[in-house]
């Protein structure tokens, strides 16, 4: 049973509908992330939502309760805050280190900043796997 199912039967809506995406943009973001996974042999996530202080430690231990956070890449973004942290695991950053990770946050923070959450998730999915290349 997933959570948008017990929340269905309680007769409550899943709470991601209540996010910052419509069912299209979250169909293109999980496209996104389903080719940056089969294209790289890695495992990428997204968070959006509030982050506690400090950011990059919130960030972290998102990303240390994946199921494989040693080949995972989070990309955590809390829009109301303003705040974004890429967070890859021992084994990815191999591949994406943290000179190409700051290149690909610029560039969401640049969609970011003209409005285009969606777009900004997905062309920073794009660069961290083009990076990553195949594995």
């Amino acid at each position: 049973m997933t959570v948008g199912e017990t929340h269905l039967r309680e007769g409550n809506p899943p709470e991601v509908l209540d996010g910052p995406f419509s069912t299209r943009q979250l169909l293109r973001i999980d496209e996104a992330l389903r080719l940056a996974d089969q294209g790289t042999g890695l495992v990428f996530s997204v968070f959006v939502g509030g982050l506690d202080e400090p950011i990059r430690e919130h960030a972290e231990r998102l990303h240390r309760q994946l199921a494989d956070p040693d080949r995972s890449v989070l990309i955590a973004v809390s829009p109301n805050q303003r705040q974004l942290e890429v967070v890859t695991g021992r084994h990815a950053r191999k591949r994406i280190p943290d000179t190409y990770a700051k290149l690909a946050a610029l560039s969401m923070v640049a969609a970011f900043g003209g409005g285009d959450l969606t777009g900004g998730i997905i062309n920073g999915l794009d660069q961290l796997a083009s990076h990553a290349g195949r594995g």
